[in-house]
């Protein structure tokens, strides 16, 4: 890192501008690891960040709709690959997600001054743990002879990251608790999926990220309901109503609730907005 990057939100704006996903991840890391050691500071006026900030992208994977990513059965190699690869394609987005929620709200006033460290803390250990997945994932995808880029993919995740990018209650109400939330339901079928075919070693590498991700989701409900209190609104309510307004789906079933409770995160919330 240089001079430059000394304040966390420059220093978070530094992995979001760097497209090649390896040296994305090695920033997220390496940021991670210099504002847990004290390098990092916060900035004294906290940086406005334009409306339109988006994070580099590399060339490929080529983005198309989701419907035209390809899916296919696990009890094969290039059926283990797609799934894989679209796992790796998670992990790099979230990467972004995690530290553009740094960048984007770390100085934002509804964080009481008390807790913005902690807060800010939170979220850069989200994206260190995101970059660790995704080295995982992609160094799968090289010993089964592939590499993340190779399969199209979607934008979907990032598409909610536009969504709520003037408004820190709806980030944390869509990205941690609608969309990681759902990954605490489907990922322990794929894990059984894997082990079925044979493929213990990216059973594993999927049990850590379900196992870590359960954090991720207890971190968003933490700090939704630190918001929530800060602004005088009913939690529960104002999560209705942000997933409304900036997630236009029904949310799916079937729910794991022993992870989400886990993860403090209540049935009556997600319940009334299922399909």
């Amino acid at each position: 890192m240089t001079g430059t990057d000394r304040d966390i939100a420059t220093a978070a704006r530094s992995v979001l501008d760097t497209g090649e996903p390896r040296a994305k991840a090695a920033k997220a890391r390496a940021v991670a690891t210099d504002w847990r050691e004290g390098l990092i500071h916060l900035p004294s006026i906290w940086p406005a960040v334009p409306a339109d900030h988006a994070p580099a992208r590399p060339a490929r994977p080529e983005l198309v709709p989701p419907g035209q990513v390809p899916r296919r059965r696990l009890n094969s190699v290039h059926g283990r690959i797609a799934l894989l690869h679209a796992i790796a394609h998670i992990e790099f987005n979230a990467i972004d997600l995690a530290f553009d929620l740094v960048m984007r709200f770390g100085g934002d006033v509804r964080v009481p001054n008390t807790q913005r460290t902690a807060f800010i803390s939170d979220w850069i250990s989200v994206g260190d743990d995101e970059a660790r997945h995704f080295i995982l994932v992609e160094d799968r995808l090289n010993a089964l002879g592939a590499g993340y880029g190779d399969h199209p993919a979607h934008n979907g995740l990032w598409d909610a990251a536009v969504s709520t990018k003037n408004d820190l209650a709806a980030r944390l109400a869509v990205a941690p608790l609608v969309l990681e939330a759902r990954g605490l339901d489907v990922t322990p079928g794929m894990i059984e999926r894997l082990n079925s075919a044979a493929d213990p070693e990216s059973a594993a590498i999927l049990q850590t990220i379900y196992d870590e991700e359960i954090g991720h989701v207890g971190a968003g409900a933490h700090w939704f309901l630190t918001i929530a209190k800060a602004v005088g609104e009913d939690a529960q309510a104002y999560y209705h109503s942000l997933v409304r307004q900036h997630f236009r789906s029904p949310l799916k079933r079937p729910f794991n609730f022993k992870a989400r409770q886990s993860a403090g995160f209540p049935e009556t919330f997600y319940e009334p907005l299922a399909d």
